[in-house]
């Protein structure tokens, strides 16, 4: 598993981990893509956009390898703003590349990534 040095391990001052450690010895947990519904709480919110600015800032619009960043955290922007790049993807591989759809994350995040241009 390639840890990505220098990402942030979790949303400062919160508990949304945006890392893992370790590798988990009996598979990657599995990348799905989950519902964003409107009622969801203000602080869920904060923390996807922290992410997707963190993925932004790391790795631009280039292709990335999900490494040690977590599913859990990845799945909640699955299929929108971070999609698969291979065919067909595996969703518990530690070595699967994704990368950032710059056109849904720009609607999704407007003022975070048009800042980075």
């Amino acid at each position: 598993m390639i840890k990505h040095k220098g990402f942030p391990s979790r949303l400062v001052g919160t508990d949304f981990q945006f890392t893992v450690r370790r590798e988990n010895k009996s598979g990657a947990s599995k990348i799905l893509r989950r519902e964003r519904y409107l009622d969801r709480k203000p602080a869920d919110k904060k923390a996807d956009a922290g992410f997707i600015e963190a993925v932004w800032k790391y790795f631009g619009e280039s292709t990335f390898e999900r490494g040690n960043l977590d599913a859990g955290r990845l799945s909640w922007l699955f299929e929108r703003e971070i999609i698969a790049v291979t065919d067909p993807f595996d969703p518990e591989s530690y070595s699967a590349l994704l990368k950032i759809s710059k056109v849904v994350a720009e609607r999704s995040f407007p003022d975070l990534l048009k800042e980075s241009d």
